[in-house]
């Protein structure tokens, strides 16, 4: 996310180095740089313009303190303007009323239908929401099968009606439906057209009148880039939409939409989807989000996500386990699988300080474990709670079973057997004492 922006930024920052105050002359060739990053991220002209010129005006005649270097100030600066271009703070979805509505507008292909499946597993694990989905794309072939199926994956209702093409009549027999299946939230996927036009207009507008909904998500693909922004002003000029969802932020993005589209709008982004899976979905904060592209990490939204794929009673049983040196393969896959369910492995390392950058030209796979749960999935119950059982020939059948080769396999057993004597290690006093330092200096 944004790899090539943060690249381009830290190198703009490099200019700085070695100077003992910040001049007008070094802050404007630094800027110049920052300037032509924005703009090579799609950043709308006059943004990048009033945005460097802000940055400046903050930054001239600024006295280095004792501790910080000109580039640090200059980030900060940065840091702090950034955050108010993006919005200051993250906003919430609107959820008052019995049922809660909110209608998802944007052009095709833009991520309507998955993210109304991601919004409806959202709001019914952090919010206790019974959601209930309704079908109103009437026009694209497999809409409907679509969103029934998203609504599988997530556990949810779907109201869908294929002998009706009026999305009107649809959205308000889907309101009914809620109230019958006692449905606290209605998330309506409503249709797209490859550009605006008229009549997608005047659909999702009548569609807005009819249903009155708590909230009005403009949904758009932040790989657009300035596309989505000049997309976004044409829906809020018509439907004076309540917020901003930017979709597969996990992709090839430059960033310009993220950047541009709340100066341009006025309205908050609240949501961003960072990958396929129905857990991909972030609310949106711009501190945080500044923090990314100054390549400073996200060390909180790594935090976050980690506890949310933590089970208090699983690690209990873990340690128990370790204790006991019983710790085996099956407890390693179920490690693997919370980790995944964390996001794509590359996003999940540009969280941590510093790594973004070590990373940018590194190709992470999102199959990483793939090989892992291959061999794992070929050993027996037996060979998987005692490792020490698997000699050569068991090595060489879990090989041919699990599609690798021996070296695989060695590979993947001296690995474990180093993480279980650590893990061993950590149980211990100096593990404790270890971890009660590395608590307390985050106190």
């Amino acid at each position: 996310m944004f790899e090539s922006l943060s690249g381009k930024l830290d190198k703009a920052f490099q200019v700085l180095k070695g100077h003992g105050k910040i001049t007008e002359i070094n802050v404007a060739e630094t800027l110049k740089e920052v300037r032509r990053a924005l703009l090579d991220a799609d950043v709308n002209f006059k943004i990048a313009k009033d945005f460097t010129n802000r940055v400046k005006e903050k930054a001239l005649g600024q006295e280095v303190l004792t501790s910080l270097q000109p580039g640090q100030l200059l980030v900060k600066i940065m840091q702090d303007e950034l955050t108010q271009l993006m919005g200051s703070d993250a906003v919430e979805v609107d959820l008052s009323g019995r049922p809660s509505v909110v209608l998802m507008a944007g052009l095709q292909g833009s991520g309507k239908t998955t993210f109304t499946g991601k919004l409806a597993l959202h709001l019914k694990n952090k919010k206790a929401k019974k959601p209930l989905l309704v079908a109103c794309d009437v026009y694209r072939p497999a809409a409907i099968d679509q969103l029934e199926i998203v609504a599988q994956q997530v556990g949810v209702p779907v109201y869908a009606d294929k002998s009706e093409s009026d999305p009107v009549k649809i959205a308000l027999a889907g309101l009914a439906e809620a109230k019958t299946q006692n449905c606290d939230l209605v998330l309506v996927d409503t249709a797209g057209r490859l550009a605006v036009d008229e009549a997608l207009m005047n659909e999702i507008a009548a569609i807005h009148s009819a249903i009155r909904p708590n909230e009005t998500l403009f949904v758009v693909d932040a790989m657009t880039g300035q596309d989505a922004v000049n997309t976004a002003k044409a829906f809020n000029d018509r439907l004076d939409f309540d917020g901003v969802v930017l979709t597969k932020l996990d992709g090839d993005t430059r960033g310009g939409a993220a950047l541009s589209i709340r100066e341009v709008v006025k309205k908050p982004i609240k949501f961003i989807g960072t990958g396929e899976k129905m857990e991909a979905l972030d609310i949106f904060y711009p501190d945080r989000m500044a923090d990314r592209i100054l390549g400073m990490g996200d060390v909180v939204s790594l935090v976050e996500r980690a506890q949310e794929q933590f089970d208090e009673e699983k690690a209990r049983q873990l340690n128990k386990k370790i204790a006991k040196n019983q710790f085996g393969f099956d407890d390693f896959l179920v490690q693997i699988q919370q980790v995944k369910k964390m996001g794509n492995m590359k996003d999940l390392m540009g969280m941590v300080p510093g790594m973004g950058k070590a990373m940018k030209d590194v190709d992470i796979d999102d199959d990483a474990f793939k090989y892992i749960e291959a061999i794992i999935g070929s050993m027996t119950p037996k060979e998987r709670s005692q490792p020490k059982l698997i000699n050569h020939s068991r090595k060489m059948r879990i090989a041919k079973g699990s599609g690798t080769d021996m070296q695989q396999v060695n590979q993947l057993l001296k690995q474990f057997a180093q993480m279980s004597k650590m893990m061993k290690m950590m149980q211990g006093g100096r593990g404790r004492q270890m971890m009660q330092l590395f608590q307390q200096g985050f106190k």
